[in-house]
């Protein structure tokens, strides 16, 4: 009696092989893709360190001075005498800044954002989603560091001008986000208040804004606390807030003092992020609410 020398469990993978050749050259096809990619990716970073790498000697100085860098970062001379209230008074401007023109932000690009959402903007009303969305991507396309720029040659220096820059930015950022979350609102709803005979302004507020609004709160969350890290870059520019002291004590070699800054903004984010957290919970995820029970009579 003659044995087949294949599994069975070979036979039947083969079986399956020429039954759905389709569906297997399919497969073949997406791995050589990938194979492709990935040698591209190694290809361009073998060509990126060979055209652009340091030699030897360069990484050795760089990594000394980099040394001596962390050795003035975490040596704070004189700490006792530092001039704490001044930190503490930029610090407050650069959340007052980073508050200022996120919110204002939001509360513009909310409504703006209706305008954007191709599920509202229907029909003839399509150019203006279209017009909005790009009149977002310009704002957004700009760094906030560019804005602080504009605006200080406009305005001159100060806390206005940071302000200023964070609002056009994330004007075009949160209107964009906001518009793709509406659009990822289910249907279902807006028809059923159709049916109701509700206006169009009470179908986006009750059947779109309502799934929405989960989106809107935790981008909005979000984005302060990453302007919080990014507003630091607008005092190099002018635009006031704590940066303006990073810049002074970088020039001065006062590497100590930028730790301490760090540390302070570090330690603010966190934070931001776990009253956020809390927010997010409340509102998004939501409580649980305990349902009445009437107490018997005896």
């Amino acid at each position: 009696m003659l044995v087949n020398s294949m599994p069975e469990k070979d036979l039947n993978l083969e079986a399956y092989r020429q039954q759905h050749q389709e569906i297997f050259s399919q497969q073949k096809r997406y791995l050589n893709k990938l194979a492709i990619v990935v040698v591209a990716m190694v290809l361009f970073y073998v060509f990126f360190f060979a055209q652009f790498g340091v030699s030897n000697q360069v990484f050795v100085n760089g990594s000394q001075q980099l040394m001596r860098y962390f050795s003035n970062m975490f040596i704070w001379k004189d700490f006792a005498n530092w001039p704490f209230s001044y930190y503490y008074s930029q610090i407050l401007v650069t959340l007052a800044i980073v508050f200022g023109g996120t919110i204002t932000a939001s509360l513009v690009a909310l409504p703006l954002s209706f305008f954007a959402s191709r599920n509202i903007m229907t029909g003839p009303f399509a150019i203006i989603a279209y017009a909005m969305r790009k009149f977002f991507d310009v704002l957004r396309g700009i760094d906030m560091a560019i804005w602080g720029m504009i605006f200080v040659r406009a305005i001159g220096m100060g806390p206005l001008a940071g302000v200023l820059a964070i609002f056009i930015q994330d004007l075009g950022l949160l209107g964009r986000l906001y518009a793709e979350g509406h659009e990822a609102a289910d249907e279902k709803p807006s028809r059923g208040l159709t049916a109701l005979g509700a206006a169009g302004l009470q179908k986006h507020r009750f059947g779109i804004f309502t799934q929405s609004f989960p989106t809107f709160l935790a981008l909005s969350l979000y984005q302060i606390e990453s302007n919080t890290r990014s507003a630091a870059v607008l005092g190099f520019v002018g635009a006031g807030g704590i940066g303006l002291v990073y810049a002074e004590n970088m020039r001065l070699w006062n590497w100590d003092v930028v730790t301490f800054i760090t540390l302070n903004l570090v330690v603010i984010v966190m934070v931001m992020d776990m009253i956020s957290a809390k927010l997010r919970q409340k509102y998004i995820v939501g409580e649980d609410v305990p349902l009445f029970e009437r107490k018997k009579c005896e």
